[in-house]
């Protein structure tokens, strides 16, 4: 028998589940195998594993080998080759620098921000309480929902200096009350 036809062989018996024959097949084409990921991967020890992966895959998919007349060694070299490869890929996309991802800033305030932040907001809630109703619901419209003079003016049944005359004082009592 020769070479070709005993690696046939062994192939067959490992559809069948022979693990003597992948034993067997492994002696035979290992080092060939081990080549062939050690030139894709450029790695000793990935070079190893992606050959276990080989083996595995040979283990499952042995049934699927069909004597096409070409070598058997062709097919179990593009087994190799392709998990290599696939290996190559996941590498790629797993690896990132840390130096070239630059520094990490974290964009939300930070806890004594926050908490300054939540101060402030109870501040100036608690001087728009202390102006009556209307100018502070005008201040608000005027300077958060940018309506304009005359319209507050329109919406409450005010002549506009009266509404530029409410806007200014309101704005002065709330920074009096803003630097108690």
């Amino acid at each position: 028998m020769t070479e070709r036809e005993d690696i046939e062989e062994l192939i067959g018996k490992v559809a069948l589940g022979d693990r003597a024959a992948l034993a067997a097949l492994y002696d035979a084409t290992s080092g060939k195998l081990f080549s062939v990921c050690l030139g894709v991967l450029k790695s000793r020890d990935e070079a190893e594993e992606a050959l276990q992966d080989v083996y595995l895959r040979i283990w499952t998919k042995a049934g699927r080998y069909a004597v096409t007349g070409h070598s058997p060694m062709t097919w179990l070299i593009t087994v190799a080759r392709n998990l290599s490869i696939d290996r190559l890929r996941a590498r790629k996309v797993n690896h990132v620098d840390l130096d070239s991802v630059g520094e990490l800033v974290e964009k939300r305030p930070g806890p004594d921000a926050a908490s300054i932040a939540a101060s402030e907001q109870r501040r100036i809630s608690a001087c728009f309480e202390e102006l009556p109703p209307d100018r502070a619901d005008a201040v608000r419209a005027a300077y958060l929902d940018g309506v304009t003079y005359q319209a507050l003016a329109d919406r409450f049944e005010v002549p506009l200096n009266t509404m530029r005359t409410w806007l200014r004082r309101s704005l002065i009592s709330l920074r009096e009350c803003l630097s108690r």
